[in-house]
Protein backbone atom coordinates (compact mmCIF):
# COMPACT_ATOMS: atom_id res chain seq x y z
CA UNK A 1 0.00 0.00 0.00
CA UNK A 2 2.68 2.53 0.99
CA UNK A 3 4.76 2.10 -2.62
CA UNK A 4 1.45 1.87 -4.33
CA UNK A 5 0.45 5.78 -2.59
CA UNK A 6 3.81 7.06 -2.75
CA UNK A 7 3.53 9.59 -5.57
CA UNK A 8 0.09 10.68 -4.16
CA UNK A 9 1.72 11.92 -1.29
CA UNK A 10 5.16 13.32 -3.57
CA UNK A 11 2.45 15.50 -5.47
CA UNK A 12 3.02 19.44 -4.32
CA UNK A 13 6.40 18.62 -3.42
CA UNK A 14 7.33 17.15 -7.10
CA UNK A 15 5.40 19.54 -8.71
CA UNK A 16 7.55 22.32 -7.03
CA UNK A 17 10.59 20.19 -8.13
CA UNK A 18 9.92 20.31 -11.36
CA UNK A 19 8.90 23.90 -11.57
CA UNK A 20 12.52 25.06 -9.86
CA UNK A 21 14.22 22.64 -12.21
CA UNK A 22 12.23 24.30 -15.46
CA UNK A 23 13.24 27.40 -13.98
CA UNK A 24 16.78 26.31 -14.02
CA UNK A 25 16.95 24.80 -17.69
CA UNK A 26 15.40 28.37 -19.10
CA UNK A 27 17.95 30.55 -16.81
CA UNK A 28 20.76 28.10 -17.26
CA UNK A 29 19.53 28.52 -21.67
CA UNK A 30 19.44 32.44 -21.26
CA UNK A 31 22.83 33.20 -19.78
CA UNK A 32 24.15 30.34 -23.06
CA UNK A 33 21.75 33.09 -25.43
CA UNK A 34 23.50 36.12 -23.51
CA UNK A 35 26.77 34.70 -23.88
CA UNK A 36 26.74 33.59 -27.58
CA UNK A 37 25.16 37.31 -28.14
CA UNK A 38 28.26 38.78 -26.63
CA UNK A 39 30.54 36.61 -28.44
CA UNK A 40 28.65 37.78 -31.75
CA UNK A 41 29.51 41.34 -31.10
CA UNK A 42 33.21 40.27 -30.55
CA UNK A 43 33.34 38.35 -33.78
CA UNK A 44 32.28 41.59 -35.48
CA UNK A 45 34.87 44.02 -33.34
CA UNK A 46 37.49 41.39 -34.51
CA UNK A 47 35.70 41.77 -38.46
CA UNK A 48 35.19 38.16 -38.17
CA UNK A 49 31.81 38.44 -39.40
CA UNK A 50 30.54 41.48 -42.08
CA UNK A 51 27.40 43.65 -41.02
CA UNK A 52 25.00 41.33 -43.43
CA UNK A 53 25.72 38.48 -41.33
CA UNK A 54 26.06 39.78 -38.13
CA UNK A 55 22.46 41.59 -38.33
CA UNK A 56 21.14 38.00 -39.79
CA UNK A 57 22.59 36.30 -36.47
CA UNK A 58 22.27 38.88 -33.99
CA UNK A 59 18.42 39.29 -34.93
CA UNK A 60 18.30 35.32 -34.96
CA UNK A 61 19.86 35.18 -31.58
CA UNK A 62 17.97 37.92 -29.61
CA UNK A 63 14.86 36.60 -30.95
CA UNK A 64 15.68 33.00 -29.25
CA UNK A 65 16.76 35.24 -26.25
CA UNK A 66 13.55 36.91 -26.20
CA UNK A 67 11.26 33.89 -26.06
CA UNK A 68 13.49 32.22 -23.95
CA UNK A 69 12.85 35.44 -21.42
CA UNK A 70 8.93 35.24 -22.22
CA UNK A 71 8.98 31.26 -20.89
CA UNK A 72 10.66 32.13 -17.45
CA UNK A 73 7.93 35.37 -17.02
CA UNK A 74 4.90 32.32 -17.60
CA UNK A 75 6.65 30.24 -15.07
CA UNK A 76 6.55 33.26 -12.21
Amino acid sequence: MWLVGSPLRAGPQAAEDAHLAERQRLEAARDAKYREIRELELDRRTGKLSDEDFRTLDRQLRAEAVAILRELDALR
